[in-house]
């Protein structure tokens, strides 16, 4: 049997690791980030951790290069009007695969081709027990996201106030990146059926996309208390409890990724520079992600475009058996349209778990919104997921 974790977490040190980073200004690939970075650094290894910042290379942002490829299918539109529908359907085709490969984390032939990528920083930190056979990887990220109108939750919430009952039901959240794809999509088939309504659909849906993505360009940087100091927090307190509770038998790394609100920049360097060191077979990886809301959760899987659940579901029943053991309230049944760094460590084959949390809309509160300040998170649901991942550490060192 392993060892039970402790049942208190000190809310004090989570809210003081939170306080301290948010006033930092940490868009991906800046100044700010990297003070993070060092910050954390600093942080784990006066508590026993084995500490390297990794120097990366990702992009800084991921809107610009969508407002520019949205930007190419009201293009394309312009294009079939003027009577040039083979031109019209190439671009509109082409401009939805691209867009496709940019937000499903593929090779991102455009941002490539467009876009300088910048400096970013992992910390990596060594932990637990350095020659066990077992390796857990604990991930979270200290970048913060830029804030914009399309993030507004009025809809969500309205919706949950006149139907809850309907939206208890809906586990999934809404395609947000769907008609992103579609307008551009939505040309080219205009364009070779010589269609005005499905080109004229297209063409306002890529306006309407080029608009958003050119206000969240512009749009200043959310402190990021919630998304995700708390998961920062949750590595330094999980870095104290393994310092004063050894756990034998499990080499664990703290990870805490940047640019991951370039849409997994960090996590994707990250994955380049260890997975050919990290077996499958003996490694697993619990994802920390924005876990100051007022109820934890686990996502079953995610995809913007098309779902997918997370690798080895045997470890996600391992770790609502952990969660039921220690009294821990854990919902279970989401699915996310939107993409965290655990999509690259499920697609390499490794067992993942993503801990969410979420408000009474099945929101992340404050997403994305210059009110995620520390004075707005649940420390309470953050030391609840910090006591679930220190269990679930144990019981992969000690297994059955």
């Amino acid at each position: 049997m392993p060892e039970p974790a402790a049942t208190q977490v000190d809310l004090d040190g989570l809210a003081a690791t939170i306080a301290a980073l948010a006033p930092i200004d940490r868009p991906p690939c800046s100044d700010g980030e990297r003070r993070a970075a060092e910050w954390i650094a600093g942080a784990l290894t006066a508590r026993g951790c084995s500490v390297v910042v990794e120097e990366e290379r990702a992009h800084s942002a991921y809107a610009p290069a969508l407002a520019a490829l949205s930007a190419l299918g009201v293009g394309a539109a312009v294009l079939a009007a003027a009577g040039a529908r083979r031109s019209a359907a190439g671009t509109g085709a082409l401009t939805a695969a691209a867009i496709a490969d940019d937000i499903s984390n593929g090779p991102r032939l455009f941002r490539r081709v467009t876009m300088p990528q910048r400096s970013t920083q992992n910390v990596v930190a060594e932990t637990g027990d350095r020659a066990g056979e077992r390796t857990l990887v604990i991930l979270a990220h200290h970048d913060a996201a830029p804030t914009g109108r399309i993030f507004d939750p009025t809809a969500q919430r309205w919706l949950g106030e006149r139907f809850p009952d309907l939206l208890e039901r809906i586990d999934t959240s809404p395609p947000v990146w769907f008609p992103v794809v579609a307008g551009p999509a939505l040309v080219a088939l205009g364009a070779l059926r010589r269609s005005r309504t499905l080109t004229g659909a297209g063409a306002a849906l890529s306006a309407a996309a080029t608009a958003a993505f050119t206000d969240i360009a512009r749009s200043p940087i959310t402190p990021g208390a919630n998304d995700n100091l708390t998961a920062v927090a949750g590595l330094v307190a999980l870095a104290e409890a393994f310092e004063a509770r050894p756990v034998a038998g499990l080499r664990v790394l703290l990870v805490s990724a940047g640019a991951e609100e370039a849409l997994q920049g960090g996590m994707r360097a990250f994955a380049a520079r260890h997975f050919p060191r990290l077996t499958p077979e003996r490694t697993w990886f619990v994802n920390l992600e924005t876990v100051g809301s007022p109820r934890l959760s686990m996502l079953e899987g995610e995809g913007p475009l098309w779902m997918q659940d997370y690798a080895r579901p045997e470890f996600r029943e391992l770790v609502a058996r952990c969660a039921a053991d220690a009294g821990i309230a854990l919902r279970r049944g989401l699915r996310s349209r939107a993409s965290t760094d655990s999509v690259i460590a499920s697609r390499g084959g490794y067992p993942t778990v993503t801990l969410i949390s979420i408000d009474r809309y099945k929101a992340l509160s404050n997403y994305h919104a210059m009110t995620d300040v520390p004075e707005n998170v649940e420390l309470r649901t953050v030391a609840a997921a910090v006591t679930l991942t220190e269990r679930v550490a144990r019981a992969i060192a000690a297994p059955p």
